[in-house]
């Protein structure tokens, strides 16, 4: 669904199936924190752009918390499709900074969405850092999928490297959103590169 402005406009009701519905008032949510913080989106303005009553959203969300951890949830879905790796790149490097670029543009776009699910004070939610931590584990599964073609061998010590690797990228990548001190390519450059150098020190056995 399009939104050109700030506002989503109300969709005219229509019979859905209970799974078209739930995924239709999710998809409203991810657009509405395009432009706003998740703490402003409301139960009441999802109800009038998706055209239902607030008791049938309720129908199928236990709380606005529900549906906040519904939305960050889905938010990473798309943000892990978009940055899926892509095997016909070869080279394992190629492909991480092929990644990091298609994070990067994902973020840039949904800035907003992405600095208050990352620092805001719903971030703080178990539900919702039980989403940050599974979408960690893609991320780190992903790159520990690809060790061995580097000559690295998947080991306690390696996997708590690749875990610390992802807290930098993410908290370079939110200063860098926040004071964009360098452009785009050299923070692509630092992330990308921040890896194998990390790899490169790992205490072997």
């Amino acid at each position: 669904m399009a939104v050109t402005s700030g506002s989503v406009p109300a969709a005219k009701r229509t019979r859905m199936s209970p799974e078209a519905r739930r995924d239709q008032l999710v998809e409203l949510g991810l657009d509405m924190v395009r432009h706003r913080p998740l703490e402003q989106v409301s139960i009441d303005a999802i109800a009038e752009a998706a055209g239902v009553s607030r008791a049938l959203l309720f129908h199928y969300f236990e709380s606005k918390q529900d549906f906040h951890v519904a939305i960050a949830r889905a938010q990473a879905d798309e943000m892990l499709e978009r940055t899926e790796p892509d095997p016909g790149l070869g080279d394992p490097l190629v492909m991480l900074s092929a990644s990091m670029s298609a994070f990067i543009d994902y973020v840039t776009d949904n800035r907003e969405a992405y600095m208050a699910f990352m620092r805001g004070s719903s971030s703080a939610d178990p539900a919702m850092r039980e989403v940050f931590d599974q979408t960690r584990a893609v991320m780190a599964a992903r790159v520990l999928d690809h060790a061995p073609a580097l000559g690295i061998a998947v080991t306690p010590v390696v996997e708590m490297t690749v875990q610390g690797w992802i807290s930098f990228v993410e908290d370079t990548t939110i200063r860098w959103l926040t004071d964009p001190v360098i452009d785009r390519d050299q923070l692509l450059a630092l992330i990308s590169a921040a890896l194998p150098a990390l790899a490169g020190v790992v205490p072997r056995d």
